[in-house]
């Protein structure tokens, strides 16, 4: 049985992955932002295998590194991590949103929150090596503006999802390459385009594809040995944008998130 940790695991692609893997005999640890909803989702999986639930507001780093901090206390081993939670473009005209730190939301939730999470979790993930990380991307990319990493100027929900997805995937690459040795692989993929999710649906789009199209390359990459440090369009190998391959890109990058988190 491996421990998986699953975050955003109340609803859509993270609550279809909680399913396929207590079926499957794994030990779920599933995360909601709501107490109710991730209680009730945790009987659910009781039901058919062996589940724990962990309650955090991802748009708090300090709920973040709490989680991180619970997590590690109550299972010292941790076989993967699958960085799921995210927030979408939003609805359309939809002004900027921050978080709980003052942070542009979409960086904060789909960006600066994995990034903080895996930080506080790398000890027991390296004390269970082999292990995975696994992050939740989109092949939808758009290079940060260092100058204006937050997006102040000419905002965009879209734009702002597609930076932090973009971050995600840079910030993947880096960390692989630091990992490198340890047993702990890092990858990111895109699952699939358009699930039938409610992010999806608020932006006013009509989905292409259902949440069980977008599992398998999650569940690929969270009990397989598939390499590390590469992107993933669902189950086969792919390219991130090219920018998220520059040395001074990701050099830039990893400097601007540990200003962010310091913050």
């Amino acid at each position: 049985m491996s421990t998986v940790l699953i975050t955003g695991a109340t609803s859509g692609l993270g609550r279809y992955l909680a399913f396929e893997l207590v079926r499957s005999g794994h030990l779920v640890l599933a995360h909601g932002r709501d107490p109710g909803r991730t209680d009730r989702l945790v009987d659910e999986l009781r039901a058919e295998g062996t589940a724990e639930g962990f309650v955090a507001d991802l748009a708090s780093l300090e709920r973040v590194r709490e989680l991180g901090d619970r997590v590690a206390a109550a299972h010292p081993r941790l076989d993967a991590l699958i960085n799921n939670a995210g927030v979408g473009g939003g609805s359309r005209g939809a002004g900027r949103e921050l978080s709980v730190d003052g942070h542009e939301l979409r960086l904060a939730v789909n960006y600066l929150a994995p990034v903080a999470l895996t930080r506080a979790l790398l000890p027991v993930l390296r004390a269970d090596a082999p292990s995975r990380i696994v992050n939740v991307g989109s092949a939808g990319q758009e290079p940060l503006d260092f100058d204006d990493p937050e997006l102040t100027r000419g905002y965009s929900g879209v734009s702002a999802y597609c930076r932090s997805k973009f971050a995600l995937a840079a910030h993947t690459f880096t960390l692989a390459e630091e990992l490198t040795g340890t047993g702990v692989s890092v990858n990111v993929l895109h699952p699939a385009t358009y699930m039938d999710t409610a992010m999806v649906r608020e932006s006013d789009i009509t989905p292409w594809n259902s949440v069980a199209d977008g599992a398998p390359g999650v569940l690929a990459l969270a009990t397989r040995d598939l390499g590390t440090g590469g992107y993933f369009d669902g189950t086969s190998p792919s390219r991130a944008h090219e920018a998220a391959y520059d040395p001074e890109v990701r050099k830039r990058l990893a400097a601007v998130t540990d200003q962010l988190l310091a913050m």
